[in-house]
């Protein structure tokens, strides 16, 4: 499967979820790198109408746990995001944000990773690293415990 098809294949099961709601798409999924965008609309904007601090953390963390997905099991282990930290550098108030995710550490139990969210011109409007833990799925889980990709 190549990466733009499984972009497409996990873009497809966005609804219903966080992902889904602030319109959140995949762009470009590896082991070493996954972007992602999402555009700045009434869905992630605060009250004074910029990008809200926690849709870009929301951002960064999928893009961190994907990531994270993307280099384990998915039939006998999961990434949940353990720990995130972000730092808002520039207001957006239109447009679209990218994500982009990079490892810092890729870990047997824990994973860091380095996200970098960017306007159209490549400004940074925020960067947030994330902690991933890699836990494996109980026994009794694994047979509904849904493989990824």
């Amino acid at each position: 499967m190549t990466r733009t098809e499984l972009a497409n294949r996990l873009n497809a099961h966005l609804q219903h979820t966080l992902l889904g709601a602030l319109d959140m798409r995949y762009t470009e999924l590896s082991a070493d790198r996954v972007v992602m965008r999402m555009p700045v609309s009434a869905k992630t904007r605060q009250l004074f109408g910029f990008l809200h601090g926690g849709a870009s953390v929301a951002l960064a963390e999928t893009a961190a746990s994907v990531a994270a997905l993307l280099n384990i099991d998915s039939r006998t282990h999961a990434a949940f995001g353990m720990e995130i930290n972000a730092n808002h550098i520039r207001s957006k108030k239109d447009g679209t944000v990218t994500a982009t995710a990079v490892p810092l550490h890729k870990g047997r139990t824990s994973m860091v990773w380095d996200v970098r969210i960017t306007d159209e011109q490549e400004n940074l409007i925020c960067v947030s690293r994330c902690t991933v833990a890699v836990v494996p799925i109980r026994e009794a889980d694994q047979e509904s415990w849904p493989a990824f990709p």
